[in-house]
This record gives C-alpha cells, sequence and structure tokens, in this order.
C-alpha cells in the first residue's frame, strides 16, 4: 500500500474539516458519526486517527472553522460604513437564504443547543464561546451609542434578535410563520436606524 504525502495528509485533513464543519451544522453534534464525516470527505474511517485524537477535537476545530468563515465573510463586507454594514449583516442573517443554507450558515445558531447539552470541559464549548463573543464584539463596534454599558446592552438585545429570530424561523420552515419570524426581527432591527 502506498504511503500518503504529507501534501495529501494535509489536504485530507483540511477536507476533513471543511464537511465537517458543514455536517456538524446541518445534523448537529451528535448526528453525523465519524464514518459519515469521513464518507463524506471521500476517506475511510480508519484514517480519522490519523488526524484526529476524537471527535470531540474535530467538533472544536470544525467549529472554529465555521465561526472563522463566518468572521471573513464579515470583514468583506466590513469597508461598508457600519450603517451600511449592520443593514447587509441583517438583511443576509435573516434572508430565507440563510435559513434555509444551515449547513453554510450561522454556527451559533445551529449548534446553541448540542453545545448547551454538552459537558463544560468539551473543547466545542470554548470555541463555541469564543465565537459568540466575537459576533457581539462585531455587533457593538457598528453602534454609534457613547456609552460603553448602553453599547453593550444594545448589542446584546441586536444579537438576542437575530439569533432568536433565526432560530425560530429555522424551526418553523416550512411555515409561514417562519417568513414571520424573519421579517418581524428584520423590521425591528433596521427601524432603529431610521
Amino acid at each position: 500500500m502506498a504511503r500518503v504525502s504529507k501534501q495529501q495528509m494535509e489536504r485530507n485533513r483540511e477536507e476533513i474539516i471543511k464537511v465537517s464543519s458543514q455536517l456538524f451544522r446541518e445534523r448537529g453534534l451528535n448526528g453525523v458519526s465519524v464514518n459519515d464525516l469521513m464518507a463524506a470527505a471521500g476517506l475511510t474511517h480508519g484514517g480519522f486517527y490519523g488526524h484526529f485524537d476524537s471527535k470531540d477535537e474535530l467538533a472544536a476545530i470544525a467549529s472554529r472553522k465555521a465561526f472563522d468563515d463566518s468572521g471573513a465573510r464579515w470583514q468583506a463586507i466590513g469597508q461598508q460604513s457600519s450603517q451600511q454594514m449592520l443593514h447587509t449583516l441583517v438583511e443576509h442573517y435573516l434572508s430565507p437564504a440563510h435559513r434555509d443554507g444551515v449547513q453554510d450558515g450561522c454556527a451559533i445558531t445551529a449548534l446553541a443547543s448540542d453545545v448547551a447539552r454538552e459537558s463544560a470541559d468539551k473543547p466545542v464549548r470554548e470555541v463555541y464561546l469564543d465565537g459568540v463573543k466575537g459576533m457581539l464584539e462585531m455587533l457593538e463596534s457598528l453602534s454609534d451609542v457613547e456609552d460603553d454599558a448602553q453599547r453593550r446592552q444594545h448589542a446584546l438585545m441586536q444579537f438576542s434578535l437575530l439569533i432568536g429570530a433565526l432560530t425560530l424561523a429555522r424551526a418553523t420552515s416550512g411555515d409561514s410563520l417562519s417568513d414571520e419570524f424573519l421579517t418581524a426581527a428584520k423590521t425591528a432591527l433596521l427601524a432603529e436606524k431610521e
């Protein structure tokens, strides 16, 4: 049997992380097995432990990738004014396409209930908390509220409305109520700036 080059090993590892990031968001941390992850990457189950010590380790790494990908998307629109950036963020985040595109969407909403059930010592919890704090900081940076405490409270309210509306819209997808959640939250968040 031919040995795999270091470059191919690295490509395989990156592919496992990429597909795991998508599958964990789509099916949940416990909704996908190591076999599923490796098959989706086009690899055999036996190679998993050559890349990762455990599924828990991969969950943390794949979740970090999901948060990094989201951060890169927001950096790309960061050249806009803060008002326009908030508008763009709200329009995208509360869109039917984002609601329906779970595998490439927000890890915060996709993984919330799974992470809440994980024990405190699981590495994915720290990654998740870092991701939540990062998004909250980004929202705070878009605020024109002068007082630090009020700016923080305002960002927490916006964050809760974004996450809650998307979570409920995904949970009620297929019913008209789903679109109503998106529209109501979008209207509330964008009306603040008018």
